[in-house]
């Protein structure tokens, strides 16, 4: 039987078959061991081949189909594993609050440059409007410009009130869409809008920590409409890079692809290298400092 993954734990997987009906299933043991380097063998939106389930024995997913697209990140810093959070990807859609928690813009262009490097769409949003008043909503509208400029599509959403979601529906249509976020971004708020019935838990802001507290627990996706997939994830602190050498980082900043061509080394890492056009841009304030200080800091530190 050939079906789609909406939940996977470890070897354990929740799979619709192309009939609509949800089966419990398991990686086989030796295809878990021998096929993979990851810390999950199978993920959520993988379309894998399984034999049905027999007596007491679950289904067992004999084959994965090849992933058009995926996310992934080091599964921690100290690891030299992967997680591949969800596979088949259309759409990357990066949560960004200023307060309640807020976002590091370095954690959004993490994502960003992965969404590039691995041919997911990304979009931008900017959850929690309904907060931002005086410098929080000019700071708001800076990083909606830049982003804005370089060509990625800014979401603005107050979650709370159902405010933006109808541009929202309007992106996620037809895809299947990938939600990630820090914890406490409004993933889920966001995902109960959308979905009504869903009625997922949500959790308020830690008063002690100022910071999310974690109320999914694993990926999971969820059908918007016969079309629409979106897949909720757990609130995510850290994005290490995977599969990046040092100096292909900066093509997946869309700002310095026109001057890496006219570096003096095609190796360049634009830090401080003679000859380097991007560090020449960027000191011309062709490149927002913003971004710069953001690659410079992924180089350093690209786990």
């Amino acid at each position: 039987m050939k079906g789609t993954v909406y939940e996977a734990i470890g070897p354990r997987c929740l799979v619709k078959d192309e009939a609509g009906q949800m089966h419990r299933a398991v990686v086989r043991g030796k295809f878990r061991l021998h096929r993979f380097q990851t810390t999950n063998p199978v993920a959520v939106g993988d379309v894998v081949h399984f034999s049905p389930a027999e007596k007491r024995r679950p289904a067992v997913i004999q084959q994965i189909e090849p992933r058009k697209t995926f996310l992934v990140r080091r599964a921690n810093k100290l690891s030299k594993r992967y997680q591949i959070i969800a596979a088949n990807i259309d759409r990357l859609f990066i949560l960004f609050t200023l307060t309640a928690p807020p976002t590091s813009p370095r954690f959004v262009d993490r994502l960003l440059v992965t969404a590039e490097a691995y041919h997911i769409e990304p979009f931008i949003v900017i959850n929690k409007t309904d907060l931002y008043e005086g410098p929080l909503l000019a700071r708001k509208e800076q990083w909606r410009r830049l982003y804005a400029s370089l060509g990625y599509p800014v979401l603005e959403t107050a979650a709370i009130r159902n405010d933006g979601l109808e541009s929202l529906r309007e992106a996620i249509a037809g895809r299947t869409n990938l939600i990630v976020g820090q914890s406490g971004a409004g993933k889920t708020t966001i995902l109960n809008a959308l979905i009504p019935g869903l009625d997922l838990p949500t959790q308020d802001i830690s008063h002690y920590t100022g910071k999310g507290r974690h109320t999914t627990t694993r990926v999971r996706m969820y059908d918007y409409d016969a079309h629409t997939r979106i897949i909720d994830t757990p609130g995510i602190r850290d994005f290490g890079l995977v599969g990046f050498e040092p100096y292909e980082i900066s093509h997946f900043f869309p700002e310095m692809r026109p001057y890496i061509p006219h570096c003096r080394f095609n190796n360049c890492l634009h830090n401080t290298e003679p000859g380097c056009a991007v560090r020449a841009a960027a000191a011309e304030g062709k490149i927002a400092p913003e971004r710069y200080e953001s690659y410079l800091r992924i180089l350093a530190n690209p786990y």
